[in-house]
């Protein structure tokens, strides 16, 4: 039961962290305010990116690479889907929702309160 508490909350907290990077993003880029939108966006951007990086990892040699760039765009076309601006602004909220979340899990890391990534922000 322990073990499925810890997942529960390390889901939760990761969802959010991505989130709000997504939600900086948006907000820097498309200048949109609204954080449950974010929330949404960051988990329909992790589910299609793990689906797809999963699906393209099963070629052999080379799947690993091309999962992991079809994946990427998969989720930057969440993000384009999602907000408004086309390609180059998804593409704007995706660039800052990466450094937003570096930054913030390289804070909670320094502090010693979280060592975790960030659900719907791939890769990280």
């Amino acid at each position: 039961m322990v073990g499925f508490l810890n997942f529960v909350i390390g889901f939760v907290v990761s969802l959010l962290i991505g989130a709000f990077g997504i939600y900086v993003g948006a907000r820097v880029i498309a200048d949109r305010d609204d954080y449950e939108y974010a929330i949404l966006t960051a988990l329909v951007g992790a589910f299609v990116w793990w689906l797809v990086a999963g699906l393209f990892s099963l070629i052999p040699l080379v799947g690993g690479l091309i999962g992991s760039i079809l994946g990427l765009l998969a989720w930057v076309y969440v993000i384009n889907a999602r907000y408004p601006g086309g390609w180059g602004k998804a593409i704007g909220i995706a660039l800052v929702a990466y450094i937003t979340v570096w930054v913030v899990l390289f804070a909670l890391n320094v502090v010693g309160f979280l060592s975790a990534g960030a659900l719907g922000i791939p890769g990280v």
